[in-house]
């Protein structure tokens, strides 16, 4: 039933105003689709908010959530442990590749990036190196709303309002080039020479100042910012002939979304030295986010006395019994479907249903990898963002739910998706883009 008062929540990233003039209600969920309050089926079209990848309540991951609460409601994890929290980490290092083999557990993309960046500075201090303090994010980025991430992070929008930030902290360019790219399919042919950026900074500020670069594999929240050939591994020989430490930001990207690997670290085949990641951890269920660390890293932390603390960080709710039992069922589910398996043999009729959008009005981009898709729509010239939220607005009122950033409409589909879904997503999307002028 819909509040007859909504001035009491303050939504995130929201026109909050605009809004409440026009309200967009979901009240259920089930496999591919929503339920709005009056009732009508709404096709998710972009997993969620990046994260349901194995669909909506999974049978496992509501039993296994059940079960877990009617047996114990919170462990304290400082100093306690909760044994599945580590049959969890167990889990999830098994999916990273390389020797990324220890978990840090937390609740959400945020404090995952934030605790990625806290490592990478407690790393060099811990092995004499403090003069390493300088972080490196890139334009266009995103990594969360911490203070950390959001120094690091690279969309103007969403720095502003807050002043300067942390200190020490400089931006790679970002990658996005349409006189080259448009409309690519996978990782576009032209710009891996925008690492070489990161020399440039090097030069400028010294190696032995700088702690860790850090980089989504593909931007998502911009607007689907896909690596070009040969990007991704220049940034990793820079990191390395300079002793800094390569963090990928897989919020979005990591459990299947760019199709055959858990992760795109191994998709694309580069090793950093931290995975951060969320959101498909637990298919969006409970809040969990996690660090993941190689060998390197995490010995370093190991030195000390052995009844020290190793880290003075963390949450309360890191390895809650909710969100373990929540991963642990998601995990199992992403194995007996077979879901990255099948997103990698579904990912080329998802590309051509999205470029056959070619040549409609007002399309000036269209990129894709995986089972992700950005529509680059030209925008308007007294008020450039609002082509694409009409098409977002009047989508949702026909039954798909799409995301939108600025004038780009991205897709993400949960990785359970058919392919007469994907008709019914692109058959939708290509007439709202032909109505809306």
């Amino acid at each position: 039933m819909l509040s007859t008062n909504q001035d009491a929540y303050f939504m995130p990233f929201t026109a909050n105003r605009q809004f409440r003039k026009t309200p967009r209600m979901l009240v259920g969920a089930d496999g591919m689709y929503y339920t709005d309050d009056a009732g009508n089926q709404v096709l998710d079209g972009c997993a969620g908010l990046w994260c349901v990848n194995a669909g909506h309540r999974p049978r496992r991951v509501v039993e296994a959530l059940h079960k877990v609460v009617d047996t114990v409601d919170f462990v304290p994890n400082f100093q306690i442990g909760y044994p599945l929290a580590f049959e969890a980490a167990s889990r999830v290092a098994a999916l990273a590749p390389g020797d990324l083999n220890h978990v840090f557990f937390c609740n959400s993309g945020s404090e995952a990036g934030d605790t990625a960046l806290k490592i990478a500075l407690a790393y060099h201090r811990l092995r004499g190196e403090g003069s390493r303090t300088r972080l490196i994010g890139r334009e266009r980025s995103y990594h969360g709303v911490g203070f950390g991430g959001m120094s690091v992070g690279g969309i103007g929008s969403n720095r502003k309002i807050y002043g300067p930030l942390l200190p020490g902290v400089d931006h790679l360019p970002h990658t996005h080039d349409l006189s080259r790219n448009a409309f690519s399919r996978g990782q576009p042919e032209f710009g891996a020479e925008y690492a070489d950026a990161l020399e440039r900074i090097v030069a400028l500020h010294d190696p032995s100042t700088i702690a860790a670069v850090i980089v989504e594999p593909m931007s998502g929240s911009t607007g689907v910012l896909v690596p070009p050939v040969g990007y991704l591994q220049r940034l990793r020989e820079i990191c390395t002939k300079y002793g800094i430490l390569l963090i990928f930001d897989e919020v979005i990207t990591g459990f299947g979304r760019l199709g055959g690997s858990c992760f795109a670290a191994e998709s694309l085949g580069v090793i950093p030295d931290i995975i951060t990641c969320a959101k498909g951890l637990t298919n969006g269920t409970v809040p969990m986010g996690a660090a993941i660390l190689r060998d390197h890293v995490f010995e370093a932390f190991m030195q000390g006395p052995e009844n020290g603390i190793d880290i003075p960080h963390g949450y309360t709710y890191s390895g809650h019994p909710l969100a373990v039992a929540a991963c642990l069922a998601t995990l199992d589910t992403y194995r007996e479907e077979n879901l990255f398996e099948r997103a990698a043999e579904i990912a080329p009729y998802f590309e051509e249903a999205v470029h056959s959008l070619n040549g409609l009005p007002h399309v000036v981009d269209i990129r894709n990898i995986g089972l992700v898709a950005g529509v680059e729509l030209e925008p308007r010239a007294v008020a450039p963002g609002t082509r694409a939220y009409d098409v977002f607005h009047r989508a949702f009122h026909e039954g798909l739910l799409l995301r939108y950033t600025g004038d780009i409409i991205a897709l993400s589909p949960p990785l359970i998706i058919t392919k007469s879904q994907i008709d019914e997503t692109f058959e939708k999307l290509g007439k709202l883009i032909r109505e809306v002028a």
